[in-house]
């Protein structure tokens, strides 16, 4: 039995590694920030990330920017979000700061009703332009920066048209709107 001893700590030796068998878990604190950690999210006050199944193809929403650097790309992704019927990915876009619980839910409310109705086109707005131009191809290019941005929209019935507008502003490097 002595003799065997050596042989099997020998064979144990040579044995490849196992990897360790603890499980990584993503957590979200209440305030956003994410955690990786080994213990149950719920033991450190978080919940656990919703993760999405690896697929073969990329998932579209991975590739949106976390903020829009110009009002063009601002458009595009107010556009975007309101195509997908989404009114949580136009409040992303959406400059909440300093603003209450009460005025917040009113503004999801409307935000709610604008991603409800198919989008014509969105379009910038600039200082001095009429909101009826007859014809805007006809009309002289713009001056100076846009002051906002108006979403054009037809109602359910697909005839009466719908108007929403929203007020540009620019804070920590990115672009948002405003109603």
């Amino acid at each position: 039995m002595l003799r065997l001893a050596p042989l099997l700590l020998l064979l144990a030796c040579l044995a490849p590694p196992r990897e360790a068998s603890a499980q990584v878990r993503h957590c979200v604190t209440a305030d956003g920030t994410r955690l990786y950690t080994d213990r149950r999210c719920a033991d450190i006050g978080a919940v656990d990330e919703l993760r999405l199944p690896a697929l073969g193809t990329p998932v579209a929403n991975s590739r949106r920017p976390l903020c829009a650097r110009n009002v063009q790309d601002l458009a595009y992704a107010l556009e975007e979000a309101i195509r997908s019927g989404d009114a949580n990915r136009i409040a992303g876009l959406y400059d909440w700061a300093g603003m209450g619980t009460a005025n917040a839910n009113r503004v999801m409310n409307q935000l709610q009703a604008i991603a409800r109705r198919e989008v014509v086109e969105v379009r910038q707005v600039h200082a001095g332009e009429r909101w009826e131009a007859a014809d805007p191809w006809l009309a002289p290019p713009p001056s100076g920066p846009p002051v906002g941005l108006r979403v054009e929209q037809v109602q359910a019935n697909g005839h009466t048209p719908a108007r929403a507008s929203f007020g540009l502003r620019q804070r920590m490097g990115c672009w948002w709107v405003r109603m």
